[in-house]
């Protein structure tokens, strides 16, 4: 009698027998999704432009973009804004150390859109870097020159550019870079290393796509340059299950050269800050794929070794 009625009692609860088996089978079988990378943050190419601000009554006042740093866990950022004044404010701001953001100042070449395209002939344009990294700011002295932009490659011979690439180099300050590869090799060429202790940052690591094979051979050619990666075309892809997450070879490129990276917001246009929460979360997304120690390295180390800030984010 009593076989009976345990075996009654195994046919009704075999059900959830075999679900118990399948959960644990799963759980064995199917790797679980990678979390997004939690840790500190820092925004290697960031602009506070004038129409951000506009005398502080802009659509993104101090406090705006400051929030907007804190609620993605930005924790310090590379400012370079046209004019300097973007970046001098934040930099004096109160309210930029009461929110725990440290300000990394660039000396922007761009007093006004007219000075994108003639910037690398213009003389006024050196005695400009000159005053301001003689002035500093309230963070401390300029830590670097940049964003520029060569439209040709080409004009990174230009004589301004050839004496800034020098004076960069000089005072070992970074240089970020918007250019190509081709202009890459040029402006390494006008540093009085020729490029072996230039500490230039590759704005977007080829915005036109440069092929990830080329990439790898600058990177090994110039043991100092560092590829940031707003805007690269090819570093995520949509899988077959159509999520998003870093394209294969890239995954292999940012192990390979782990200490190389930086990641950037690229706050050119006031739209990009409306978006700022969305790019991070884009980034912790795919850090997340990467070994822990790479995508800490990528997210934060890189920079803070950079810039000689601490590892660990007070």
């Amino acid at each position: 009698m009593v076989f009976f009625r345990d075996l009654m009692r195994f046919v009704a609860l075999a059900p959830v027998y075999c679900a118990q088996a399948a959960l644990v089978l799963i759980a064995f079988c199917v790797p679980a999704q990678a979390a997004d990378y939690a840790g500190p943050l820092l925004d290697a190419h960031l602009h506070y432009n004038q129409e951000a601000w506009n005398g502080q009554v802009g659509p993104h006042p101090v406090a705006d973009v400051l929030a907007r740093m804190q609620q993605s866990g930005v924790r310090a950022i590379v400012a370079n804004s046209r004019p300097n004044d973007g970046t001098r404010l934040l930099a004096s701001s109160a309210q930029t150390r009461q929110a725990g953001v440290t300000v990394v100042p660039f000396i922007r070449l761009y007093r006004n859109r007219a000075d994108y395209d003639s910037w690398f002939r213009d003389e006024t344009i050196y005695d400009m870097v000159q005053a301001e990294y003689a002035k500093g700011t309230a963070s401390g002295a300029y830590r670097g020159i940049g964003e520029f932009h060569l439209y040709d490659s080409a004009n990174a011979n230009g004589p301004v550019a050839k004496k800034l690439m020098a004076f960069a180099e000089e005072k070992n300050l970074a240089v970020l870079a918007h250019v190509d590869d081709v202009a890459i090799d040029l402006l390494m060429a006008n540093t009085p290393s020729r490029g072996q202790k230039a500490r230039l940052i590759w704005a977007h690591t080829g915005i036109g796509g440069v092929p990830v094979a080329r990439v790898d051979a600058l990177l090994a050619r110039y043991p100092l340059l560092m590829g940031e990666l707003s805007y690269r075309p090819g570093l995520t892809c949509a899988d077959a299950q159509g999520q998003e997450g870093l394209c294969p070879e890239w995954r292999a490129l940012l192990l390979k050269y782990p200490t190389r990276f930086l990641i950037g917001s690229d706050t050119w246009i006031n739209q990009r800050w409306l978006y700022y929460d969305a790019l991070m979360q884009g980034y912790r997304h795919w850090l997340g794929e990467l070994p822990p120690a790479v995508a800490r390295a990528i997210a934060w180390n890189n920079g803070a070794r950079l810039f000689d800030l601490p590892l660990t984010p007070p």
